[in-house]
């Protein structure tokens, strides 16, 4: 893999304009070869499926492809780690997100891109189109915005709203934590966890890894002006006045003596030598910033090979991806018709993940890695991007987890009774 910028910039630019512009289309799914077809397509036959859902809007899911159509909704607020370059600026990224959905769940998805004048029209406008739909992925939506559009969202639509940047990461990182912690003989219930980063990532995977364990009097969280705390003026923001801890620390060194896990999802080069040296005894450090991340891979295995990492980066172990997640979340929800995701679907897909991460890696994997093996331990705590194992794995343990949770409104599919 060819990290030169100059050459990744023409490959890239070269990938999403040729031979045709952009990453999806629009493929036809009956036959249109005859004036049949087309009497049936469209007038007058196409008037049956319409009375037929005027009576029962169910029906949609019947005669239509609403049940394997996930909308794909950005402001371009926080794009990737670009910021706020605007809603057509996010169009590759949201195409991007389109290809996965399809290539990994078979899910037909399609990107929209808002251009609202503010969060209350952003969500009027959401709203309107949801029912066209059979779930809506919320993306790169600037904090704290993103907190309030999500759950007015959930509030007034009757499909799935999911932000991946939120809890797409929150499941990935927290299964990979709770791995690395195992595989240290440790207990998330009793470690010192530390979050670098008050962002929509940072506040989700705060809250999904104390619901999975994390003691919020064990817990710091660190934004610009250092550990949230209630004797600082800057605290009271948003969703921040959740994590306030008053126990001591004040400042990044200080959250990090005897800590036992880093999480970081904020920038670049933020956590130096003196940092790593007072952690814990065999601790874990996730740090997620794209393309660098906060503390350089390279000193940790210098300075602390006792400690386990995960980055965002592809060519490095233990690689934190959403796309580890977000294509199995919606294949399960949609597959049971789930109102919503909630939180026994998010841990059912966490679960999967870790369980998954321990199975034997089939040779295809490895390949597929481009590494000369893959076995469960410091180097490999979450599976990789391409394991087909995935799907069958995560689908099912979310779609059972909705039926179980009283969130679906169809059984379980016959195949993943078979599965």
């Amino acid at each position: 893999m060819d990290h030169d910028p100059k050459k990744l910039h023409d490959r890239a630019l070269a990938y999403h304009e040729k031979p045709v512009p952009g990453k999806i289309k629009i493929v036809i799914t009956k036959p249109a070869e005859t004036a049949d077809d087309l009497t049936l397509a469209y007038s007058p036959g196409v008037g049956e499926p319409v009375k037929e859902i005027a009576k029962d809007p169910e029906n949609a899911y019947r005669y239509t492809g609403k049940g394997n159509s996930v909308a794909i909704i950005s402001n371009g607020t926080a794009i990737l780690g670009l910021g706020n370059l605007g809603p057509l600026a996010s169009k590759p990224v949201m195409e991007g997100k389109a290809l996965l959905f399809n290539r990994f769940a078979g899910i037909n998805a399609i990107d929209i891109e808002v251009k609202n004048k503010s969060v209350d029209d952003f969500i009027t406008t959401v709203e309107a189109i949801a029912d066209t739909f059979g779930g809506i992925n919320l993306e790169d939506i600037k904090a704290p915005e993103c907190f309030t559009i999500e759950r007015e969202l959930i509030k007034r639509c009757h499909v799935p709203i999911f932000h991946d940047d939120q809890h797409g990461t929150a499941i990935v990182t927290t299964a990979g934590i709770l791995n690395a912690l195992e595989l240290q003989g440790k207990r998330i219930e009793d470690c010192k966890v530390v979050c670098v980063g008050a962002g929509a990532a940072g506040i989700a995977c705060s809250d999904f890894l104390i619901k999975c364990g994390a003691k919020k009097e064990n817990f710091f969280m660190i934004d610009r002006h250092g550990v949230i705390r209630s004797d600082r003026p800057q605290w009271n923001n948003g969703e921040k006045p959740r994590f306030v801890n008053d126990a001591g620390p004040k400042t990044i060194a200080e959250a990090l003596d005897g800590a036992d896990v880093l999480l970081g999802v904020s920038g670049p080069g933020l956590i130096d030598e003196h940092d790593l040296k007072e952690m814990a005894p065999k601790a874990v450090v996730f740090a997620c910033s794209n393309p660098d991340p906060e503390v350089d891979p390279a000193l940790v295995s210098k300075l602390r090979p006792d400690i386990i990492m995960g980055t965002g980066r592809s060519d490095y172990p233990n690689q934190i991806n959403n796309v580890l997640c977000f294509p199995y979340l919606f294949r399960g929800a949609l597959d049971v018709r789930a109102t919503c995701i909630n939180e026994a679907m998010e841990k059912a897909a966490m679960n999967a993940l870790r369980d998954l991460a321990k199975e034997p890696v089939p040779a295809e994997v490895v390949k597929a890695a481009e590494v000369d093996h893959l076995e469960y331990g410091p180097s490999y705590v979450i599976p990789k991007p391409m394991d087909p194992r995935l799907l069958k794995r995560l689908a099912p343990a979310v779609a059972k987890a909705a039926v179980d949770s009283g969130v679906a409104q169809i059984p379980l599919p016959a195949h993943y009774m078979e599965d």
